[in-house]
């Protein structure tokens, strides 16, 4: 499996999904946005003063994120995407 350092989030891509949380993307959006369930976090960044400070999402989370966001990887079979924290748009509750 892959550890992301820093503020990096690894992502698994859900293709198939059409609503986020029982909304509707408009046609736009959808090919701005993607869906994707976080399935390992860095440990975050470091302040100027040294203090580490810890990502916003926890494994397991569902995600929207950019859709060209992030450097697609492969890690065995799987297809996975790693990106920055800040291209993390928001946390999808249900």
């Amino acid at each position: 499996m892959l550890k992301p350092l820093g503020d990096r989030v690894v992502l698994k891509i859900e293709e198939k999904e059409q609503t986020v949380g029982g909304f509707v993307l408009a046609g736009s959006a959808q090919e701005k946005t993607k869906t994707a369930k976080v399935v390992a976090i860095g440990q975050g960044v470091r302040t100027l003063s040294g203090e580490l400070v810890a990502p916003s999402v926890k494994v397991g989370d569902q995600v929207l994120v950019e859709a060209h966001a992030g450097i697609d990887v492969k890690d065995g079979d799987e297809k996975y995407i790693i990106v920055g924290e800040a291209n993390i748009l928001a946390i999808v509750e249900e």
